[in-house]
């Protein structure tokens, strides 16, 4: 079952849809954000969803209105031209990983399966958790485990993986847990949690993808168009809460001669915007979500 969309109504209320506007939702997914939108469309509205993994196309609404574009949302700008399309009047972005990949064994993105090691988004491109754990230098490990994940103790489980596959490849997601156990620190299951979403970040490059996504948001957002952005990591909500006060994402922003941001984007969430209570105790995956949403000047 894929997972049922974190803060829908905020989502929906965000876009401030138009009837015959263009939409994006970049993290198409179970579609259950998509399919709102399209509630709120006239005959000729538009949505374009964008979405890498094969399991998405399963979720497909029959409805004229909606394309599904198979890519990741990175290459925005290009997929949008080759339907002719320009400008849209509003973007909504999902970041993270779906309930249906974490519970999908197979794909090798939870702890409480034994399964290959992978955590593609795409399986058909790109190197895999395995790849990661067992061809990354200890250095190389200890940078991802500790900036992604904050692993508090990234130098000691880096040299650990590093020991543990000199006897024999770590093939599973069982098998990295064993190694993690060894060495885990605090709540073993939130530790394994902070690896294993580490890992997964690296292996689709997923803050650098955020990265050319907002960029391009900008370039084809119409003027009065809104980016409604949910993250549920600190460092997804810090790229999106820069970019969009600012338009960076480290840094000092340009300045013009009046001292005031060269950037297009007025921000409408002056703090990020939570589940509710209700929400939260039918949805436990709402509870890191922020949502936060600009407007094209």
């Amino acid at each position: 079952m894929y997972h049922v969309p974190v803060m829908l109504k905020e989502c929906i209320d965000g876009l401030q849809i138009q009837q015959n506007g263009i939409y994006v939702d970049v993290t198409f997914g179970g579609g259950g954000h998509s399919r709102e939108i399209l509630q709120h469309l006239g005959d000729k509205g538009k949505l374009f969803a964008f979405d890498v993994d094969e399991d998405a196309k399963r979720n497909v609404p029959d409805d004229k209105r909606f394309t599904l574009i198979q890519s990741n949302y990175r290459h925005i700008k290009r997929f949008l031209r080759l339907y002719g399309v320009t400008q849209v009047n509003g973007i909504l972005a999902d970041f993270g990983i779906s309930s249906h990949q974490i519970d999908e064994p197979s794909r090798g993105f939870a702890t409480r399966f034994d399964a290959p090691l992978d955590m593609r988004m795409d399986r058909s491109e790109g190197i895999s958790a395995r790849d990661v754990v067992n061809t990354y230098s200890a250095e190389q490990l200890q940078h991802i485990l500790g900036y992604y994940g904050e692993v508090i103790n990234a130098k000691t489980l880096a040299h650990r993986i590093v020991e543990a596959r000199a006897q024999q490849p770590i093939e599973t997601t069982g098998e990295l847990v064993e190694v993690c156990r060894s060495v885990a620190k605090g709540i073993e299951v939130k530790y394994f949690a902070q690896v294993f979403q580490a890992i997964r970040i690296e292996v689709n490059d997923e803050l650098n993808a955020i990265r050319e996504f907002l960029q391009q948001s900008m370039e084809i957002l119409a003027p009065g168009g809104r980016l409604v952005v949910m993250s549920y990591h600190s460092l997804e909500d810090r790229l999106t809460k820069n970019f969009m006060k600012a338009g960076v994402f480290e840094g000092e922003p340009k300045k013009d001669l009046y001292g005031n941001y060269e950037h297009h984007l007025k921000v409408i969430t002056r703090k990020p915007i939570e589940a509710t209570a209700e929400e939260l105790k039918i949805n436990t995956r709402a509870r890191s979500a922020k949502l936060r949403i600009a407007e094209k000047i």
